[in-house]
């Protein structure tokens, strides 16, 4: 009778155990589906930015059109790729994180373009992107610093012990984190003062 009783309480620890640990991987898979959200948030933010910069500046006088329409063309290649829930799948985060990034270094390239245009310095609405354009750059920074944060958090359960035996099984599989590009430690400079080289200065 004791060596059952012995038994069953080892198997109720061994099942507690597996219990908690489920649960605790849970509640990180949702932490890094909710900021996964919040980083479709911000670089949402920036994409519904674009036609309202598009528009303004192609109202000075002979803008180069191929700029618009690589930014646009840009533009459109990210709604493609917008994963509902935080890929597992590292060619599909790889993708999407390319397709973001072929939109920021469009949107470099345009801000560089702009420089020759100081009188776009004078347009409130131009002005007025500025400042949200900074915002959500730095916005996009942030968030993503924080989605590898909760990733990390997630993947160390799943790798641990007892976890490490199961959450394959049951479905949890390691997630990709954000990777910083060479010379991409900051986000893209919006920096429209035409004064300096710093509006056009590459990430």
């Amino acid at each position: 009778m004791k060596s059952l009783l012995v038994v069953l309480g080892i198997v109720a620890v061994i099942g507690l155990t597996v219990m908690a640990g489920y649960n605790g991987i849970v509640s990180s898979n949702q932490a890094v589906e909710g900021q996964w959200a919040q980083v479709q948030n911000v670089y949402q933010r920036r994409a519904d930015l674009i036609p309202n910069l598009v528009k303004t500046v192609e109202g000075a006088a002979n803008f180069e059109k191929s700029t618009l329409t690589e930014i646009t063309e840009a533009r459109a290649s990210v709604g493609k790729v917008q994963p509902s829930t935080a890929p597992s799948d590292p060619a599909q985060f790889e993708a999407f994180e390319k397709a973001q990034g072929a939109l920021g270094g469009a949107l470099s390239r345009l801000l560089v373009v702009v420089e020759r245009y100081p009188d776009l310095k004078a347009n409130e609405g131009f002005m007025a992107l500025q400042s949200q354009l900074e915002g959500t750059e730095n916005r996009i920074s942030v968030e993503r610093g924080r989605f590898n944060e909760v990733v990390q958090s997630f993947n160390t359960k799943i790798k641990s012990i007892p976890a490490v035996f199961y959450a394959s099984a049951l479905g949890f599989k390691e997630r990709p984190y954000f990777q910083a590009k060479p010379g991409a430690e900051e986000p893209p400079k919006v920096d429209f003062n035409f004064g300096g080289s710093a509006a056009g200065k590459q990430p």
